[in-house]
């Protein structure tokens, strides 16, 4: 059966582009998914964007600015009927430096699935209201302390619940307050500001 064929049988309401097969994702396609789904997601993760299965303004256009649109690749804002889209780039970046975060500072034995989860819900519940109607995905980069940092809030609380952590004392906190939680986390984020190597007076 060719792709087409399947998402008319399959009826999927995700498709994942994995192929570096440029153009995959068709309007046909498309199209197809919107015959049974209404908010269709569609996420072509192939990278460079020259292989992705297809372009964000097609994903717009096709499904009249009803899809869920992340790609591998960065893609430019798109421009459909009076109403700016941002596209979302599918990374882990979102994810991944909060689980470092969270493991390393409460010393995690072991990452879980449930961790994981919850740093998922973690990172969905970071979105603003304005960055879900422009079409994102993940929130604004320019916040991704932010973001990590309540990640690694979800990791440790997780962790700590199923005794999977080794350090006992999260300084002078109590574990079970997120606030205080997560002010600890704070103070063990690393903060890439560098002392000059030359001090001024030598310079002169």
């Amino acid at each position: 059966m060719s792709l087409a064929e399947v998402t008319k049988a399959a009826k999927p309401s995700i498709l994942l582009g994995l192929t570096a097969c440029c153009g995959l994702f068709t309007k046909e396609i498309v199209q197809n998914m919107l015959a049974h789904s209404e908010r269709p997601i569609i996420f072509p993760l192939s990278n460079p964007t020259g292989v992705a299965e297809c372009t964000a303004q097609q994903a717009y256009e096709w499904t009249d600015g009803r899809v869920v649109f992340a790609s591998g690749s960065p893609f430019d804002p798109v421009e459909y009927k009076g109403t700016t889209f941002i596209p979302s780039q599918c990374n882990n970046m979102f994810i991944f430096p909060g689980v470092g975060l969270g493991a390393s500072a409460a010393g995690v034995r072991r990452i879980t699935d449930a961790q994981i989860y919850d740093c998922s819900v973690a990172l969905a519940e970071c979105m603003t209201d304005e960055e879900v109607a422009a079409g994102r995905v993940f929130p604004d980069i320019n916040r991704i302390r932010d973001v990590s940092l309540t990640v690694a809030l979800a990791l440790v609380r997780r962790a700590h619940a199923e005794g999977l952590t080794t350090v006992k004392r999260f300084g002078y906190t109590n574990p079970e307050d997120p606030a205080e939680l997560a002010d600890w986390l704070f103070w063990k984020m690393y903060d890439p500001v560098y002392v000059p190597l030359v001090d001024e007076v030598y310079r002169r």
